[in-house]
């Protein structure tokens, strides 16, 4: 029974704190997200400038929502990778209810996906939810590459 109430005691905290956090980002207008290597958070506006231009330098597009759970779980795998990059890559999040058009564009059928783009192109995709170890592996491979 204690066991029980317990479990239950750490789900209700954890879900508001989840919850608040949430809320505060979407209150401050929250556009970069912690991380040393830095996680932008990238509309529309900010694609052709940020992404289709950025020369050598792989960036990875993590294609979300705020409603999606695998989504929310690889979220801290990237902020670690965004982490460790030290310039060898970048990576942005694009959600894709704000922005349908860019969606569209790539074929965004599920989410969550990553698209990686070197030298403005796309040159690989990720479905779902991938081990760390894979992405990093991905984003390794794209900064060798010629685009």
């Amino acid at each position: 029974m204690i066991r029980t109430l317990w479990f239950y005691a750490v789900l209700v905290v954890s879900s508001v704190i989840h919850s608040t956090g949430v809320i505060l980002a979407a209150l401050l207008g929250v556009k970069r997200r912690p991380g040393g290597g830095g996680v932008y958070d990238w509309g529309t506006t900010d694609w052709s400038r940020q992404i289709l231009q950025a020369a050598g330098t792989p960036v990875l597009v993590d294609c979300w929502a705020p409603w999606c759970g695998p989504c929310r779980l690889i979220a801290p795998v990237l902020d670690q990778l965004a982490a460790e990059s030290q310039g060898s890559y970048r990576i942005a999040k694009l959600n894709v209810d704000e922005n349908p058009q860019t969606s569209s564009r790539f074929q965004i059928a599920s989410i969550p996906t990553m698209l990686i783009f070197k030298d403005g192109k796309l040159i690989d995709r990720l479905i779902g939810v991938q081990p760390k170890q894979t992405i990093a592996e991905r984003l390794r491979l794209a900064g060798r590459s010629v685009a």
